[in-house]
């Protein structure tokens, strides 16, 4: 393996976080950390992680939030860590698709043994996600978050690559500026819809008219569609 496997570990006990740490490093994992449920988040979703282990009590944003917000637009394996030890808590984490829960106080064996379990599972499972969404000659690579058309690269903010993310990943689907808002800005986004509409704009400004393609169609009193013809 050239590159060492990546490990993002969302955790607010810095002591316990530090532990995790020295002990996926001496496994020889690569680790990042995050303190709080903001920072864990935006570091998830800017990709690169092979797993993800998450808390669930954590500041500025609970981990079930992080979770529930994260698989909307990743399938990153995540194991929960927490203190809880209710079936509820474990049942609503499995069903917000955690992939594992680990009940704090564990021992570190337990715990590597999960992460070996779940790596496993990902990359024996890799069909589960797919990584290249494509389009009229348009690409989009889910992992490295980058956006061809035509074999040119085509640069993207942010909130334009999660849009036409989202648009790809629902091709032939038409999809609904509620479910834009929804999916892509998130439940934090208090403008209006038209925000949707001007982004839009911005995506067919790159790639529409530069590459003279019909990727992203309008219908009319319902939402937006890309199709592949």
């Amino acid at each position: 393996m050239n590159d060492p496997v990546r490990i993002l570990v969302v955790e607010d006990e810095e002591k316990l976080a530090r532990f995790v740490e020295l002990e996926l490093e001496h496994e020889g994992y690569s680790v990042t950390k995050a303190f709080t449920g903001r920072e864990g988040y935006e570091l998830a979703v800017e990709g690169g992680f092979d797993l993800i282990l998450l808390d669930i009590m954590l500041p500025e944003i609970n981990g079930m939030e992080v979770l529930r917000r994260l698989r909307r637009v990743s399938t990153t394996p995540v194991i929960m860590l927490t203190a809880r030890d209710e079936v509820i808590d474990k049942v609503a984490g499995l069903d917000q698709g955690a992939d594992d829960y680990v009940t704090k106080p564990f021992a570190i064996e337990e715990l590597l043994a999960r992460v070996r379990t779940a790596l496993r599972k990902r990359t024996g499972g890799g069909e589960e996600e797919t990584e290249l969404l494509s389009a009229l000659g348009v690409k989009l690579d889910v992992k490295r978050r980058t956006v061809t058309a035509i074999d040119t690269p085509v640069e993207l903010t942010k909130r334009e690559f999660d849009l036409l993310h989202y648009l790809l990943k629902n091709k032939g689907i038409v999809v609904t500026r509620d479910m834009l808002l929804e999916n892509v800005w998130d439940y934090e986004f208090d403008g209006g819809t038209n925000a949707v509409d001007v982004y839009i704009r911005f995506l067919r400004g790159k790639i529409d008219e530069v590459f003279d393609i019909k990727l992203i169609h309008t219908v009319r009193g319902v939402g937006y569609v890309i199709k592949d013809e």
